[in-house]
């Protein structure tokens, strides 16, 4: 890529990652700065990510912080998101991912704090993340482990999504915005799931089922 396409595509994605952040409150996901979102850079060795602190509502493109995928700023007037080694780390590890987005939306929260991955009890589920969401272990904030511990978890795993042990949820895509579509999803099936759960015993669909389900989803659902 030319340096004037590149410098392009990052103001597009600048464009792009702050328009993404108004749907984090708009769906229920985030409370006052916490969460963000990234995206990698089209073949480039580098990330946009929310800065630290901004509220929502003051984001403009060009507060998006340019960084390379150790976490170091290449380009930006302000401090870059606390998690930004978490994006990093995922972005080298996981090199189909192109979007990442961090929230601790409140029903995947709760299963999280309690140290248990969300069963897949509906078919929304087995479409979107072909089985359950699983758990990773806790990882301590201010370095690359979080990011390590999502890698390791999603590396093998059909779900765009993990929840993080006393912590939060990840969700990963080949964009920005289907990150984002992930983030929706599992505060979605963690609030039903979690209602089920009120009514009685909760009981995971067969694998076979499961497979089937995401696999049509996966080849026949949309245009």
């Amino acid at each position: 890529m030319t340096e004037r396409a590149t410098a392009a595509a990052i103001d597009e994605l600048r464009a792009t990652v702050c328009a993404l952040h108004a749907e984090l409150p708009r769906n229920g996901l985030v409370t006052w700065t916490s969460g963000n979102i990234s995206g990698r850079v089209p073949d480039e060795a580098s990330m946009v990510i929310k800065p630290s602190g901004i509220t929502f509502d003051d984001l403009r493109p060009e507060h998006m912080v340019l960084c390379d995928l150790d976490g170091r700023v290449v380009d930006g007037t302000l401090k870059p998101s606390s998690d930004t080694l978490t994006h990093a780390a995922i972005y080298r590890g996981l090199p189909h991912v192109g979007g990442v987005v961090h929230t601790h939306s409140p029903y995947a929260t709760a299963w999280a704090a309690v140290g248990r991955e969300i069963p897949c009890i509906l078919t929304a589920m087995a479409d979107e993340f072909g089985g359950p969401v699983p758990l990773g272990d806790f990882a301590p904030i201010g370095n690359d482990e979080i990011g390590r511990e999502v890698v390791r978890v999603l590396r093998d795993h059909r779900s765009p999504a993990v929840l993080m042990a006393h912590h939060g949820v990840f969700t990963v895509g080949a964009t920005p915005r289907d990150a984002l579509k992930a983030a929706v999803m599992v505060e979605d099936v963690a609030r039903t799931t979690f209602l089920a759960a009120q009514l009685g015993e909760i009981r995971p669909l067969p694998d076979d089922v499961i497979d089937g389900l995401h696999t049509r989803y996966r080849q026949e659902y949309g245009q």
